[in-house]
């Protein structure tokens, strides 16, 4: 699924990567914790999460996810958007909670990496 269909599906404000909505993602890692991420995620998956600050851009860096979607209407830190930027890792924020962002993309076809 391109990452612009999950732009839309979610309701999504794209914060960093505008030109790289064409990315495709089949895969979903959904959590706030860090750790679990790092262990269980899967390279080139979508990463959601509530978790704002710069950890987060971080553990998507490492764990070699394709962009990062904030929930609950939370916002980046704004050292956390630079290394995105930087990282060339596109985020997206939705004011949807983690459930139903789940529920979404599971019923777009979308399988969770963990």
């Amino acid at each position: 699924m391109r990452l612009a269909a999950v732009r839309d599906a979610l309701q999504c404000e794209v914060l960093a990567g505008e030109d790289s909505l064409s990315v495709d993602v089949e895969t979903v890692v959904a959590s706030d914790g860090m750790s679990e991420i790092l262990a269980f995620g899967r390279p080139d998956a979508l990463m959601i999460t509530g978790l704002t600050n710069i950890q987060s851009v971080r553990t998507a860096d490492i764990a070699q996810v394709r962009a990062v979607v904030y929930i609950r209407g939370k916002r980046p830190a704004a050292n956390a958007l630079d290394l995105a930027k930087e990282k060339r890792i596109p985020v997206l924020a939705t004011g949807l909670g983690m459930f139903d962002v789940c529920g979404i993309l599971s019923g777009l076809g979308l399988k969770g990496g963990m």
